[in-house]
């Protein structure tokens, strides 16, 4: 590959002319061609697709709808769907209950765990049978995980003076290596505390049973109903530690004692109404940039399709999310470093430095994909970052075409719009910013080659079916 210096120089192809008036009725660039693809995933309700998909919420993710729309579509049972920023694993995880071979990637340890829960989930009995495991077991270690939880949580040491076991240590409960943020012992009650020490510690992020119940306990830390284990935050995102201090303060915050394993088992019974998918998908952690060479291997390893003939993938948003900071007692749990998540994600891209970062994305994925393959991008217009104005955050879809898509070699399709309702955007958090920072996402329509890109727009017209499960997956 040519060095960026030089690649720099390549110029996009000119596409057409003259402005098509329907472009101009859809707020569509004019050399963005609009690809006919009805947005029907607007149209379904909300927790459309595998019970799966709700096992945490995560910010900027796309619903499972949209990924279906394009799975149905461009690809095939048995087909290699791939993901380099998977998230919390919408899409391997559908296309893997879709009768595909879904394939996450994600340089996040906390969307990496998402994915990989149910990428490679445990199975209803397996689940149980160790959640029953840890409830005997924590009857019997009960008292020395409440005189901790009650040491951390006494008025009058500082924070920091008492310390506990390391997350997935398996240590005794006298085995203290580490302290315990002032902001989760507010969030608690103390038993809840102690459960959730306890099972901090017990649960092995490398066993798949041990990773997809961590992954279901970081969906139900806090909320406002009494499936939650804590009511102090106003919604299912951590909000600032300074806010938690200040809110507990003021309103002199205690939190209601919830079992953890009571609430564990009623969401675990929630994620298991449907079926297991009957193919494993594949989990991956790194960079989107050297997924190719991981993904491929992996497949291969497992005796399977080495390419892919489908992307479908959202890339990062500019400056708006950061995705440590917002899951920052998730992160705890898991014994993850939220500020570390956040320095390696790099999340404050201005343009070029986005653009230049795609052109390596799309670059890297080339040799592993079909010669008919087709790249689905959502790209979302990025207008504000916390209520000031962000440049060059407009028609981003239309600059990762000519930038970064065009110059490596990639068929242009089209572009087809997601207006993004406020109320159901996940990129702002509170007041009246909520959903603003992110109204359109302009869905990247790409082929391979030209295979591809005449695949894509064939494909396009054909009518989806949007009964979900279908008949022959549905749960016994």
């Amino acid at each position: 590959m040519p060095p960026h210096e030089s690649r720099a120089t390549v110029a996009a192809p000119s596409l057409a002319a003259g402005v098509d008036t329907a472009q101009l009725a859809l707020d569509l660039p004019a050399r963005l061609p609009a690809l006919a693809i009805p947005p029907e995933w607007k149209d379904q309700q909300r927790l459309w697709g595998h019970s799966f998909h709700p096992m945490c919420s995560y910010l900027a993710s796309f619903p499972a709808a949209l990924a279906h729309a394009f799975i149905a579509r461009y690809s095939r049972p048995g087909d290699v769907v791939l993901d380099p920023f998977s998230g919390r694993g919408t899409t391997p995880l559908q296309a893997s209950a879709e009768g595909r071979i879904g394939v996450g990637n994600d340089l996040n340890p906390f969307a990496h765990l998402l994915t990989a829960a149910k990428a490679e989930p445990a199975t209803r009995a397996d689940a149980a049978t160790r959640l029953t495991a840890l409830r005997l077991a924590w009857r019997s270690e009960a008292p020395a995980w409440q005189r901790i939880a009650d040491a951390v949580m006494a008025p009058g040491p500082e924070e920091g003076a008492v310390l506990v076991p390391a997350a997935g240590s398996a240590s005794p409960a006298s085995a203290g290596t580490e302290p315990v943020p002032a902001e989760v012992s507010l969030a608690f009650h103390p038993r809840t505390l102690a459960q959730l020490l306890y099972v901090r510690t017990t649960l092995d992020l490398a066993d798949r049973t041990d990773r997809f119940l961590a992954a279901a306990l970081t969906g139900i830390l806090h909320g406002r109903s009494a499936s939650y284990l804590s009511t102090l935050m106003p919604n299912t995102f951590s909000m600032a530690p300074r806010y938690v201090r200040e809110f507990a303060a003021r309103t002199v915050f205690q939190s209601p004692e919830r079992d953890v394993f009571d609430c564990l088992a009623a969401k675990v019974r929630r994620l298991h109404r449907d079926f297991v998918p009957a193919s494993a998908g594949v989990a991956l952690l790194g960079d989107a940039r050297d997924v190719t060479p991981r993904a491929r291997a992996a497949l291969r390893h497992r005796g399977l399709p080495d390419r892919a003939r489908l992307v479908v993938t959202s890339p990062p948003y500019l400056r708006v999310v950061k995705y440590g900071y917002y899951n920052w007692l998730r992160t705890w749990l898991l014994g993850f470093d939220a500020r570390e998540i956040d320095r390696t994600l790099d999340d404050a891209h201005h343009r070029e430095p986005y653009l230049e970062f795609m052109r390596d994305v799309l670059a890297g994925l080339r040799p592993a994909l079909t010669e008919d393959a087709i790249v689905v991008l959502v790209i979302g217009d990025v207008e504000t970052d916390r209520g000031r104005a962000i440049r060059g955050g407009i028609g981003l879809a239309e600059r990762v075409w000519e930038t970064a898509a065009s110059p490596e070699g990639y068929r242009l399709a089209g572009v087809a719009i997601d207006d993004v309702a406020a109320n159901r955007k996940m990129t702002k958090l509170w007041g009246d910013e909520a959903g603003r920072a992110t109204k359109t996402d302009r869905i990247l329509v790409l082929g391979a080659s030209e295979q591809g890109r005449r695949r894509a727009l064939a494909g396009a017209g054909i009518d989806v079916d949007w009964t979900w499960p279908p008949r022959g997956l549905r749960a016994i």
